[in-house]
C-alpha cells in the first residue's frame, strides 16, 4: 500500500522519526483540497502515542478537506542546513501518513488540548488551563491516527554517524 524508500540507507528508524516528532515545533498537513487541489498548510502539533494532535478552528478549508477525505500526510523538517560548496543540503525529515478525524467526545477532546498545551506552556499550569476553559467550546482537536511513516536524511549524515560509530 505504501511506497518503500527508494534510497533506504538513508532511512530513519522509528525510534529516531518519533523523536523527531517529539523534538518538533511545527509541520505541514497536506489534504486533498478544494477541486481536487492539493492543500497543504502549516501548524503547531504534539505527538503522544503514534497519534499526531493539532487545533484549529471549528469551520474552515482543513476541516472540509478532512470530511471529505480523512487521508493525510503529515511533513516535519528536523534539519535543512544548505551547504553551497558541496552543492548539497543536509536535511532530515519525517513523513506521516494516516486517517484525521476531528475530536467530538469532549474528554478525548480535552485530553489531546492538554497534551497541545502542555508541549507548548509546559511552565504554565494555571494559566493553560484557562485558557482551556475560555476557549474550549471554539477550538476544534483534531487526531491523526498515523497508519505509515518514513524518515529520510542526507547522505553526509548517514556517513558522519557511521564514523562516529567506527
Amino acid at each position: 500500500m505504501f511506497r518503500e524508500m527508494r534510497r533506504n540507507r538513508q532511512a530513519l528508524s522509528h525510534e529516531e522519526c518519533e523523536t523527531i516528532l517529539n523534538r518538533a515545533t511545527s509541520g505541514v498537513l497536506a489534504v486533498s483540497g478544494d477541486d481536487g487541489y492539493p492543500y497543504a498548510v502549516p501548524l503547531s502539533f504534539v505527538y503522544a502515542d503514534s497519534k499526531i494532535y493539532f487545533h484549529c478552528a471549528l469551520t474552515g478549508h482543513k476541516l472540509d478537506a478532512i470530511a471529505g477525505n480523512d487521508k493525510v500526510s503529515f511533513c516535519v523538517i528536523d534539519q535543512d542546513q544548505v551547504v553551497p560548496e558541496k552543492y548539497t543540503t543536509f536535511f532530515r525529515s519525517v513523513i506521516a501518513f494516516g486517517r484525521a478525524k476531528v475530536l467530538t467526545d469532549a474528554q478525548e477532546k480535552r485530553a489531546a488540548l492538554e497534551l497541545l498545551a502542555a508541549r507548548y506552556s509546559p511552565d504554565q499550569p494555571e494559566g493553560r488551563q484557562q485558557e482551556m476553559d475560555a476557549l474550549f467550546k471554539n477550538v476544534c482537536m483534531v487526531e491523526i491516527s498515523i497508519e505509515h511513516m518514513t524518515g529520510k536524511e542526507a547522505i553526509e549524515l548517514v556517513r558522519e554517524k557511521a564514523n562516529q560509530n567506527g
